[in-house]
């Protein structure tokens, strides 16, 4: 069971335990090199810097969807963060001097973990349905939710800014 710190406030009811309502289905799995999470990185650029690669593993069912997906440049991957507490509604992360609301904080841990990750694709084998990604911030074994062309001419807002934060 998972323990708040202090600053930190749960869930009257653990969204793992309620009833599902959006039928998500898992199209495959991460291969990363990252097996504890004490050793993966906590987030892409992080991830890039240990210049470790990754492959994403589609299951066979899926596999068609992949084609075409050779065009894009970058991926943006949808995961399953199934480590993660879902419970956890108000976070003080161990970096910050305040307590802050999940929705306002890029951690794994929230009501549904859904990771989003931005890679550059390096391969691509359909058939076998493994894409080669560039790096990745996750666990060995995550479950992929879905996968989609990144698109830098509608995705990328060059002036988004987060109020007293530098990410330069």
């Amino acid at each position: 069971m998972f323990e708040a710190r202090e600053g930190e406030t749960l869930l009257a009811a653990d969204p793992a335990e309620l009833r599902p309502d959006g039928h998500v289905v898992f199209i495959g799995r991460i291969v990363s090199p990252w097996t504890r999470r004490e050793d993966c990185p906590k987030n892409m650029r992080a991830a890039r810097e240990s210049g470790r690669a990754a492959t994403v593993l589609i299951d066979e069912p899926y596999r068609p969807g992949l084609q075409n997906l050779e065009r894009a440049s970058h991926v943006v991957i949808l995961s399953w963060l199934d480590h993660a507490p879902r419970n956890l509604i108000v976070q003080k992360p161990r970096h910050a001097a305040e307590s802050k609301g999940v929705f306002s904080l890029r951690s794994p841990a929230r009501p549904n973990p859904v990771g989003l990750h931005v890679a550059k694709l390096v391969t691509l084998d359909i058939a076998a349905g493994r894409i080669g990604i560039d790096a990745i911030d996750v666990l060995d074994g995550t479950p992929i939710i879905d996968i989609k062309p990144y698109y830098a001419s509608t995705d990328a807002f060059p002036e988004a800014t987060i109020a007293g934060r530098d990410d330069k």
